[in-house]
């Protein structure tokens, strides 16, 4: 196994999903919410609860930029703060029911473009993406 070419190809792949993900998310509009605010909300939905360090770090954000653009969607209701009671200086973040219901939303509208594009593989093919992400999911995501 050449190591190398199996990075390339891993780089060439990593590029190919932020495109992918730009594709499908850049016709998605909601009304008062920035580009970043939308990225943030979405990592807060994956991975909730989430600190603002972990936002910052994913989504290569300084720590006041994170910090200022939860504010606002702490200011719209989106998403809050819950207070380590045995910290009050630490606090987690996760969405709130408003947040909620509007990511359930944006990833219906998600969904639908996903269908889309898998609409003409056969179910082999569809097993096999399933078992390619689960694998990418336990090698690479769970260290």
């Amino acid at each position: 196994m050449d190591r190398g070419n199996l990075f390339q190809q891993f780089v060439r792949f990593t590029a190919s999903v932020h495109q992918v993900t730009n594709d499908m998310t850049k016709e998605i509009k909601i009304e008062n919410i920035t580009t970043v605010q939308y990225k943030i909300l979405e990592f807060i939905t994956v991975s909730q609860p989430v600190t603002l360090s972990e936002i910052s770090e994913c989504l290569h954000l300084s720590l006041p930029n994170s910090s200022r653009e939860l504010k606002k969607l702490i200011q719209s209701q989106l998403c809050e703060k819950i207070i380590d009671p045995n910290d009050r200086r630490k606090f987690d973040i996760r969405l709130t029911e408003n947040g909620t219901a509007l990511m359930n939303k944006v990833f219906r509208q998600l969904e639908l473009k996903f269908q889309e594009r898998i609409n003409n593989l056969t179910e082999p093919e569809l097993k096999e993406i399933e078992e390619a992400i689960q694998i990418l999911q336990t090698k690479f995501l769970h260290r």
